[in-house]
């Protein structure tokens, strides 16, 4: 699936991912690919990513989670969207 992380300034992210948690306001979910469409609002934290073969451009901007191989994203909140196997997160 393809993931966007889009900040007011710019793209910070736009890659083919495996799978996607976020920090929705109701808990942390996480999205696969073929997921049911879904809209949710995001609260501060952790954007998490898990991907494979990804360019050190690609990545400069996330740190690498110390619990596991996934990539992290720190926002303040915003929102999430899924559909067409696309997932895009709208960052403050």
């Amino acid at each position: 699936m393809k993931l966007e992380i889009i900040t007011p300034e710019r793209i910070v992210f736009n890659a083919d991912v495996i799978s996607v948690a976020v920090p929705s306001i109701d808990g942390e979910f996480q999205v696969l690919d073929n997921h049911a469409d879904i809209i949710s609002t995001l609260e501060a934290g952790k954007v998490k990513i898990s991907a494979e073969g990804l360019s050190e451009e690609t990545t400069k901007i996330l740190s690498k989670s110390e619990s596991d191989n996934r990539l992290e994203y720190t926002i303040k909140g915003g929102v999430f969207q899924f559909a067409d196997n696309k997932a895009v997160v709208l960052a403050d």
